[in-house]
C-alpha cells in the first residue's frame, strides 16, 4: 500500500506542472485559433462578396450598353421609355422594366446573391409574375405597413438563406402613367401605394466554410490529444487508487468488525463519545450530579441452584438483553451487570438535566418491571417454575464519573456513597418494586404515590436517608398500559390489557368472571367440610 502511495505521488509530481501547461495553453491557443479563423472567414467572405458585387455591376453595364445607350445611338428620332420597348424603334425601358430585367439578368447566374422585381399587377403583354408564398405574404404585409422590410430565414443543416423584401412605392409620375396607360391592369393608384416588391435573396453555403475554420480544428486535434494523453495517465492513476481503496477498504472492513465487536463491551453512549472524538481514552473523571439505578433479582442463587448451567446462561441472557434495550430506550448508561444486577446511571455523557433525569430514570424502572412480568409469564410457559422477582432502588446525587484504572486497562465507571446508597435501597426493596431516596422522590412525585419506610444510615453519608417505597402510578405512568401477573401453584395469571382486543377482552372478562364465582363458592363451601 505504501509503495502505491508512493506511485500516486509522483504521478501528482509529474501531471501537476503537465495539467497546468495544457491549462495555460488552452486558455491562449483557443482565443488565438478563434481569431485567425475569422480573420480567414472575413477574408474569405469579403472575396465573395467583392466577386458578387463585381458582377452584378458587370451585368447593370451589360445591359445598361446593350438595352439603353445602344438603342438611344440606333434611334432615328426621340427617344421614349416604355414598358415594352423592344417592340417601338428608339424606345428604352421604364424604372420598373430596368429592374425587371436585371432581375433576370442577375438571377440567370449560379451565385449566392439573386434579385427580383415582381409586382401581382403586371402590364398586360408582360409575362405574369408568379408569385411564391413568401413573396404574396411580403406584399401584403408591406401594404399593411411599408416601413417594416419582410424577411425570412430558411436552408437545411448545410447552408442557408436570407430573403428581404422592400416595397416599390408609386410616386407621382408612376400615377400618372399606370393610371393612364391602356396596359394598365388598375388605373386608381395613389402616390405611396406599394405596386409590388423587390426581393434580395443571399444564399450561404455553411459546409463551404466549415474547413475555413482550419486554426480552431487545429487546435481541436491537439486539445483532443492532450486529452486522450491526460485521460491515459488518469486511468493509470485511477487504476493506482483503486487498489489503494481495495486496501483501504479491506482495512476498514476489519477495523469495523473490530469496532463492533468492542462496542459489545461499552455502553452505546460511551462507544459513541469515543468514536466521535469528544472523549479521550485517558483516566479522567469529572463530579456530576446523577440519578444511580441497581436493580438485583431475589433469589437467584436458589433460582440458579435448580437450573442447569445452560438454561440459567440463556435465561440470564435474555433477561440482560431486554432490561439492557428498555435502558437505551430511555437514554440510560449501562455501566455494568454484577452477575444478576445491573447498574445504570442518567446525567453523563448525555444529560438532558437533572430532574428530567430522574424522571426518565424512573418511566424505565416502570417499564422494566413490566417488560418483566411478561418475560416471567413466556418462561413460565416453557417450563420455568420459579419467575425473576427483581427488586430496583433510585437515588439521585454526586458522584466522580469518568476513567478509573490504569494506563493499559481503563473501566468507564462511577464512584461514591450515593452509588453505594442506589443499591443499598434496592436491597430494601420489595420484590418487584421500586425503591426511591428523598431527592429522588421529591423530583418525580406527581408520577408516582409511595410511602416512607424507617431511616437507613449510610456509611459516607452523614445524614439518615429516609427511603420511599414506589406504591402506585400518578400521572403519565398510570396511564401506561397495565400488565397483571401473577403465578402459584394452581394459579397462572397474566392480563396485557394492550395486547387485548375488544373480542378478547370480552372473553377475558366472562373467564374472569366465572373464576371469580368458582373462588367464591370454594370460600363459601370450605366451612361446611
Amino acid at each position: 500500500m505504501t509503495n502505491a502511495g508512493d506511485r500516486v505521488v509522483r504521478q501528482q509530481r509529474t501531471m501537476g506542472p503537465l495539467l497546468l501547461a495544457a491549462v495555460i495553453l488552452g486558455l491562449l491557443g483557443l482565443p488565438v485559433a478563434v481569431w485567425l479563423d475569422l480573420r480567414l472567414l472575413s477574408e474569405n467572405m469579403l472575396r465573395t462578396q467583392a466577386g458578387e458585387i463585381s458582377r452584378i455591376i458587370d451585368d447593370m453595364r451589360a445591359f445598361y450598353g446593350s438595352d439603353v445607350v445602344a438603342r438611344v445611338l440606333q434611334a432615328d428620332g426621340p427617344v421614349t421609355a416604355a414598358h415594352n420597348y423592344r417592340d417601338l424603334a428608339g424606345a428604352i425601358p421604364i424604372p420598373a422594366t430596368l429592374s425587371i430585367e436585371l432581375g433576370m439578368r442577375i438571377s440567370a447566374h449560379d451565385g449566392s446573391v439573386k434579385y427580383r422585381f415582381v409586382s401581382d399587377h403586371p402590364f398586360r403583354g408582360r409575362e405574369p409574375h408568379t408569385l411564391d408564398p413568401f413573396e404574396q405574404r411580403a406584399i401584403a404585409a408591406l401594404r399593411a405597413n411599408p416601413k417594416e422590410p419582410v424577411l425570412d430565414v430558411s436552408g437545411s443543416f448545410l447552408d442557408r438563406s436570407v430573403r428581404v423584401a422592400s416595397p416599390v412605392l408609386m410616386g407621382q409620375v408612376c400615377v400618372s402613367c399606370h393610371n393612364t396607360h391602356p396596359d394598365s391592369p388598375k388605373r386608381d393608384w395613389r402616390v405611396g401605394d406599394v405596386r409590388g416588391i423587390q426581393e434580395i435573396s443571399v444564399a450561404q453555403p455553411i459546409a463551404a466554410n466549415i474547413f475555413s475554420f482550419k486554426f480552431l480544428l487545429s487546435y481541436f486535434a491537439l486539445a483532443s490529444l492532450a486529452g486522450f494523453t491526460i485521460i491515459l495517465l488518469q486511468r493509470r492513476q485511477a487504476a493506482l487508487i483503486q487498489g489503494m481503496n481495495r486496501e483501504l477498504t479491506e482495512a476498514n472492513d476489519f477495523l469495523a468488525t473490530i469496532s463492533m465487536k468492542i462496542a459489545k463491551y461499552l455502553s452505546p453512549q460511551i462507544y459513541k463519545s469515543i468514536f466521535s472524538g469528544q472523549k479521550d481514552a485517558a483516566i479522567a473523571t469529572e463530579r456530576k450530579k446523577l440519578t444511580i439505578f441497581f436493580s438485583d433479582i431475589k433469589d437467584f442463587t436458589a433460582i440458579s441452584e435448580r437450573l442447569q448451567p445452560e438454561d440459567l446462561t440463556a435465561l440470564l441472557n435474555q433477561y440482560f438483553t431486554e432490561m439492557s434495550a428498555i435502558a437505551l430506550q430511555h437514554g440510560a448508561t449501562v455501566d455494568k451487570f454484577i452477575g444478576d444486577a445491573i447498574l445504570a446511571f442518567f446525567g453523563d455523557p448525555e444529560t438532558k438535566g437533572v430532574e428530567e433525569d430522574a424522571r426518565a430514570c424512573l418511566r424505565m424502572a416502570v417499564d422494566m418491571q413490566r417488560r418483566l412480568e411478561q418475560l416471567n409469564t413466556y418462561w413460565h410457559q416453557k417450563g420455568i417454575e420459579q419467575p425473576f422477582r427483581a427488586r430496583m432502588g433510585i437515588n439521585t446525587g454526586y458522584c466522580n464519573v469518568g476513567n478509573f484504572g490504569s494506563d493499559d486497562r481503563m473501566d468507564y465507571t462511577i464512584i461514591g456513597a450515593e452509588a453505594n446508597l442506589a443499591a443499598r435501597l434496592q436491597s430494601i426493596a420489595e420484590p418487584g418494586g421500586i425503591c426511591l431516596s428523598y431527592e429522588t422522590y421529591a423530583v418525580v412525585r406527581d408520577l408516582v404515590r409511595a410511602r416512607p419506610l424507617p431511616p437507613i444510615a449510610m456509611k459516607g453519608i452523614s445524614r439518615e436517608v429516609v427511603p420511599y417505597a414506589v406504591e402506585g402510578l400518578l400521572g403519565e405512568l398510570a396511564q401506561r398500559p397495565q400488565v397483571i401477573s401473577e403465578h402459584a401453584t394452581g394459579l397462572d395469571l397474566f392480563l396485557d390489557l394492550e395486547a387485548l382486543d375488544e373480542k378478547s377482552a370480552e372473553r377475558a372478562q366472562q373467564r374472569l368472571a366465572e373464576a371469580l364465582l368458582a373462588l367464591t363458592t370454594r370460600v363459601r363451601q370450605k366451612p361446611a367440610q
